[in-house]
């Protein structure tokens, strides 16, 4: 398992407590917002696992969850193992997707190894190669599949799309929103634009998100919808 970077703390990252976060490497998707490219090539060196887990022991007074992100978690070797030891260590474990793994996904559910599930939504699904720039529709298949095994699977998740300024419409996030079941959450994030794969990525998202989420809400309100 290549680790690309640790944050030893945060208070927004896993709902309902207190976590550090693990940035795996590697990540097959090319999507031009993204706001951490260094960690998209794959490396065959990392951060070495045993600091990391040698900190959370010392400081599980203070944290009570990992958030495991990348990257895409679900390509490492050696996932299963890490979580394990997370869990055995007492820690929440919450995993952070692109969905391209949904075998990866179903077993870490059924081994319970994970808590909490957050996946991306990159676009409606007959787009979606639009913002992942990576062809194939086995790909959105797969992601698809993984999105559906979250509504069925009883644990708890969360789905969120970044607009991608120049490609999302409104119209775009209302189809989106129409894939979730009663009561799950959606979240649409506005892009950083600090530090971008695509540096020449516009900053006009072409309409206001504010207005957005209060007009998806009136159209579902069985959902929870929130701008991160």
């Amino acid at each position: 398992m290549i680790i690309g970077g640790f944050q030893k703390f945060s208070l927004i990252d896993f709902p309902e407590r207190t976590s550090s976060i693990v940035f795996t490497q590697g990540c097959p998707f090319r999507c031009a917002y993204c706001h951490n490219p260094e960690l998209i090539p794959f490396k065959k060196e990392g951060i070495d696992k045993q600091e990391i887990l040698c900190y959370l022991k010392k400081e599980q007074k203070l944290i009570d969850g990992v958030c495991i992100t990348g990257g895409e978690p679900t390509l490492q070797e050696g996932l299963e193992d890490f979580l394990a030891k997370l869990k055995e260590m007492g820690f929440a474990v919450k995993l952070d997707t692109n969905g391209i793994r949904p075998d990866v996904v179903s077993r870490l559910i059924h081994a319970k190894l994970i808590d909490y599930v957050a996946m991306d939504l990159k676009h409606v699904w007959e787009k979606y190669s639009d913002v992942i720039r990576v062809r194939g529709e086995n790909i959105m298949n797969r992601c698809k599949e993984t999105f559906h095994l979250l509504q069925t699977s009883g644990i708890a998740h969360e789905f969120r799309t970044t607009v991608f300024p120049g490609v999302h419409t409104e119209k775009d996030f209302f189809t989106m929103a129409g894939y979730l079941k009663d009561g799950e959450k959606y979240f649409i994030q506005k892009p950083g634009f600090a530090k971008n794969l695509d540096p020449s990525l516009t900053r006009d998202i072409g309409f206001d998100v504010h207005a957005l989420i209060q007009n998806i809400r009136a159209s579902f309100p069985q959902l929870s919808i929130e701008l991160r």
